[in-house]
């Protein structure tokens, strides 16, 4: 078996930042076991299998495919970063003659679209509902110990725990803050939450960009201690935010070590575009 494989660091315009993301071309079936193998042998936070839906369709002019995304421990239902650097492999680099492309995915169909400064990813829009603070706190501090926190929500579409920390902390504290990953698979052990989102509100500009808001996530329940740069993250924060902000259009950056942006514009149609550069820093072929 040999089959296409590349690496795209997706939400960046620069190689070796933002988020590494496997993307495997199929031109057939894959053995269901596979993708799995594939996926840890990648031991990236994601890798996406993408495959054609007909048996006339070619990776070049078609225009929609099927998309599955496999962290090393367990398939996941919604991959942001993974999208665009799938459609980054096919728009850069399998040169695909489409100015959209749809993905079949087990979170519905997805649009990737080509912009002049990126790609823009067509996501579903996640509301997050207050959480009682005392039912998640023992996760809470596990996590990040007596660090205040402002506000708690939960979205139950993406089982994700929105942590807002105090306004009075800024961008810095939030990037070196030490977050213990290791026990919170004890401590939460229901499934109610599969990811833990930390945010912050943005700063104004003064001599760095003006962001928003800021964020980092932490999925250890599916084998991902932190993420670099969460797209599905971003289809929760960007409900929250919109909502606190009074605002449809919004820049955010994730504040992993190594970092990424992300352009955010909530639809008419209740669902959020989020845009993203992305870099191809790898091709080969997968032999088994």
């Amino acid at each position: 078996m040999k089959l296409p494989i590349f690496i795209a660091d997706a939400f960046t315009a620069r190689a070796f930042r933002g988020n590494p993301a496997a993307v495997c071309l199929l031109e057939n079936e894959l053995d269901e076991d596979m993708h799995q193998k594939i996926a840890r042998e990648m031991n990236l936070s994601e890798t996406a299998f993408i495959r054609k839906l007909h048996p006339t369709d070619n990776f070049t002019q078609s225009s929609c495919f099927g998309l599955r995304w496999f962290t090393p421990a367990s398939e996941v239902p919604l991959c942001g970063h993974a999208t665009l650097a799938s459609a980054a492999v096919l728009f850069y680099k399998i040169k695909n003659m489409n100015s959209t492309l749809s993905f079949v995915t087990l979170s519905g169909e997805l649009k990737a679209r080509r912009a002049e400064d990126g790609i823009i990813l067509d996501l579903p829009l996640y509301p997050a509902h207050p959480q009682n603070f005392h039912e998640v706190e023992d996760l809470i501090k596990t996590a990040i110990g007596n660090t205040l926190v402002q506000d708690v929500c939960y979205s139950p579409d993406t089982r994700k725990l929105l942590v807002r920390l105090s306004d009075t902390y800024n961008r810095s504290f939030l990037e070196n803050l030490k977050v213990n990953t290791e026990n919170l698979t004890q401590v939460e052990n229901t499934g109610k939450v599969k990811g833990l989102i930390l945010t912050l509100k943005g700063e104004p500009g003064g001599q760095t960009q003006a962001f928003d808001f800021y964020s980092r996530y932490f999925a250890p329940w599916v084998g991902v201690a932190e993420d670099p740069v969460t797209g599905s993250a971003h289809a929760v924060l960007s409900s929250y935010w919109s909502q606190q902000l009074g605002k449809k259009e919004m820049h955010a950056f994730q504040c992993s070590h190594r970092g990424g942006e992300l352009g955010i514009s909530l639809r008419p149609d209740g669902r959020v575009d989020i845009r993203g550069g992305a870099a191809v820093v790898l091709e080969g072929t997968l032999t088994a």
